[in-house]
């Protein structure tokens, strides 16, 4: 039978002698292992359960669709021990009594129209991290987010959120200066796993904080990984944030990105702008904005495959892909505060960047919301989308009128 270092030194203590550097080395190890152990058990639980209604109407031959999903994930990160600590996420996805009737986007019910929340159950998060004073890694699978979304994000808003495998480097090497490096392996999408795909992408953001705003420069380098000439970069550059004009606060952004797309055939270029003001005024929030993603000669439409598309240009998800004629949004929203909730309210005017003879006029759309957040783990609202298609909706948008009501648990 083994004796460790110290059932030994005891043994020898005995006639009288010991080695005190032996003792220090098992009670090092002892604390060692109790550390880890004290890092699983002081770990956090999360639970979050979000019960949904969702229906849909468009004017073509598609049914109308209805969906009541409940979506719930759970979650669990260790605590730290010398800057390191683990996650693991599970998400599951369900109808809830026997309301399907939509497409899912998986094949079933295609003469329903499209609600892209099917029945999944996935690991959503597993990662081991690091984090030291100005330094952090991720590794394994993940939500990555850049800014505002627009070319990096989680679409939060779908029952089944994507994440990323891949790593993830943050560092601070001066105060306000962030630099963030992503390598995406494979993008786990909002349609189960059936359309996961895997990736070369390389997420590279560095950012500077200032007393007036946050400027930004990117370069996003995508690549679909199925051996054929798909290359998506885009640079750009981004300034956002505040400031105070005659006491008044002012909000805004700006952001410019040019981006190149290769293929087997041809290759295309895009521009990307965006610019955006808001204010408060007497309890209301208010904000104008244009944003273009911008085409190449009527050819090809600016491209953010990984972004939180539902955030911008209008929630009936029209736009998901940028029409080849580019799109042009014309936006404006107010907000404010009633019952002990939040609403807003938003105008889209879409139009083509390069117009064409068949293509010019892309429709507008009005959004409505309204939340209310009940003790501190409850949330309910409603959300409306009426989009009015424009010159080309016989062809391929339509007039969509969407409405979804929703309770979501936290704890």
């Amino acid at each position: 039978m083994r004796l460790n270092k110290t059932a030994l030194c005891l043994s020898i203590a005995l006639a009288g002698t010991c080695s005190t550097m032996a003792l220090a080395e098992d009670a090092a190890a002892t604390k060692k292992n109790t550390s880890i152990a004290e890092a699983v058990l002081d770990g956090k639980t999360k639970i979050n359960l979000n019960l949904r209604y969702e229906n849909v109407g468009q004017d073509n031959t598609k049914k109308d669709a209805d969906a009541l999903t409940l979506r719930t994930r759970i979650t669990y990160e260790t605590g730290s021990i010398s800057g390191f600590s683990s996650l693991v996420e599970f998400e599951d996805s369900r109808n809830v009594l026997g309301m399907d009737d939509y497409n899912n986007t998986l094949g079933k019910n295609t003469d329903y129209s499209v609600i892209a929340d099917p029945e999944t159950t996935e690991l959503d998060q597993f990662l081991l991290q690091y984090k030291q004073n100005s330094f952090g890694a991720k590794v394994g699978r993940q939500v990555i987010t850049m800014d505002n979304h627009r070319f990096v994000g989680h679409v939060g808003w779908r029952q089944d959120r994507q994440t990323f495998d891949g790593v993830t480097l943050a560092y601070e090497p001066i105060k306000d200066l962030t630099l963030d490096y992503g390598y995406i392996t494979k993008r786990n999408r909002i349609f189960a796993e059936a359309k996961d795909i895997d990736s070369n992408d390389h997420l590279i953001n560095a950012a500077y904080k200032t007393s007036i705003g946050k400027i930004t420069g990117y370069g996003y380098l995508l690549e679909v990984d199925n051996d054929t000439t798909n290359a998506l970069d885009t640079y750009g550059v981004r300034f956002a944030g505040g400031t105070s004009v005659s006491e008044q606060k002012v909000s805004y952004q700006l952001e410019f990105a040019q981006q190149s797309a290769d293929t087997t055939a041809k290759s295309f270029s895009a521009n990307y702008m965006l610019a955006e003001i808001g204010t408060k005024f007497s309890g209301f929030g208010m904000k104008l904005g244009y944003e273009l993603l911008g085409s190449d000669n009527g050819n090809y439409g600016f491209s953010t495959p990984l972004a939180t598309l539902h955030k911008f240009n209008g929630w009936s998800d029209q736009f998901l892909g940028t029409p080849d004629e580019g799109l042009a949004d014309i936006y404006a929203s107010v907000g404010g505060k009633v019952a002990g909730g939040k609403w807003a309210l938003a105008y889209h005017k879409f139009d083509a960047d390069v117009a064409s003879a068949t293509v010019d006029d892309l429709g507008s759309e009005i959004n409505a919301v309204y939340s209310n957040s009940f003790t501190k783990n409850y949330t309910a609202g409603i959300k409306l989308a009426a989009y009015s298609a424009g010159d080309v909706g016989a062809d391929k948008y339509y007039d969509t009128n969407k409405v979804w009501i929703w309770l979501n648990a936290k704890f």
